[in-house]
């Protein structure tokens, strides 16, 4: 007997697979139960009035603010590498930040929630 993990559309299965000889009958069994993954938490956070959003797939290198901190429009939130090249994130307005929705090391996609900010 082998033992494989198998991941379809993003489900994880454990699978036993038994070898058989030509002399032995088919045998249908149902299909294994998923793998129980538990979800990432979301952290919990307030939410500012004025979203950041993340402009490009990539990974949090640097999260350069703290919750509380006062940002002027251009202020520099976090750094992201993509394409083997650092990016800078900026507060798109005045205010306090709100949230910080990343931490160093993550992978983002374009449009994950980097930071609010309290206008």
């Amino acid at each position: 007997m082998k033992r494989y993990n198998i991941t379809v559309n993003g489900t994880a299965y454990d699978v036993t697979v038994e070898e058989a000889d030509a002399s032995a009958a088919p045998v249908q069994t149902a299909a294994p139960a998923p793998k129980k993954t538990a979800p990432k938490a979301a952290p919990a956070v307030a939410a500012g009035s004025v979203k950041i959003e993340c402009p490009m797939p990539g990974t949090v290198m640097e999260v350069k603010l703290k919750v509380g901190d006062k940002v002027s429009n251009g202020t520099p939130i976090v750094v992201i590498e993509a394409m083997k090249m650092e990016n800078e994130v900026p507060a798109t307005c005045e205010g306090t930040i709100a949230s910080i929705n990343v931490s160093k090391g993550d992978s983002v996609e374009t449009g994950t929630l980097i930071a609010t900010i309290n206008a």
